[in-house]
């Protein structure tokens, strides 16, 4: 969607900062994401038969709340106590609050516990210390049998980011294949099947509204076993 920024979270170059940041980089808006579920996630989700989902790096709870409302069970988990606060208060006011618990993790400490159906993970880019390829083995095992896995990226920066302005930890960014994050996922042979990984082109809009396109990639994948 033109108007919705990627739920790009989780840690600055400063170690141990993630939290602090992120909740002082929500105070700064009143809204930092548009609150539409992403693009890929609709995409990918829409014929998935509701069940038990968790959304990895929620923000303001958009795609929580798209799924909440299509009947799923949702988890939502975020860094950011202020960003889980105003998922909640976005819940409460689409008539979805009972359908979605929310929960506050650094997801390079710790993690939600259960099995799920789905469980997505859009855009979880970084600079700085972050394990996001550990953190998505994780996720892979909380899969349930029968369940999705859904991992959505950048292909790179957008075309309108400066690279020679940004400093050594910005740069050094990775913006995995969709190849390479499954064999990151390093998944057992013959116990999943994959049903997607592409690049895909879309229309993201840069900070003055004018709307560019950027590529993209997602990687779906179904645990058989």
């Amino acid at each position: 969607m033109a108007d919705h920024q990627p739920h790009d979270r989780q840690h600055t170059p400063e170690s141990g900062s993630g939290r602090a940041y992120w909740d002082d980089r929500y105070r700064e808006r009143e809204r930092v994401w548009s609150g539409a579920a992403n693009a890929v996630l609709v995409r990918e989700a829409s014929d998935l038969a509701a069940g038990r989902a968790l959304d990895l790096g929620c923000g303001e709870g958009g795609d929580a709340i798209w799924l909440a409302r299509r009947g799923w069970r949702v988890t939502g988990t975020d860094i950011s106590g202020v960003a889980l606060e105003r998922a909640a208060e976005h819940a409460a006011a689409a008539g979805v609050a009972d359908r979605v618990r929310w929960e506050r993790h650094d997801l390079a400490e710790s993690f939600p516990s259960g099995e799920y159906d789905l469980v997505s993970a859009c855009f979880l880019h970084t600079f700085g210390e972050f394990p996001r390829e550990r953190i998505l083995r994780t996720a892979a095992a909380a899969v349930a049998p029968g369940g999705v896995l859904l991992v959505a990226g950048h292909a790179g920066w957008a075309p309108w980011q400066d690279t020679a302005a940004m400093d050594p930890l910005q740069r050094a960014v990775r913006f995995p294949t969709p190849d390479r994050v499954v064999a990151e996922l390093e998944l057992p042979e013959g116990a999943w099947e994959v049903l997607l990984a592409e690049e895909h082109e879309r229309v993201q809009s840069m900070p003055d509204g004018t709307p560019r396109t950027r590529t993209d990639n997602a990687v779906k994948v179904r645990r058989l076993a």
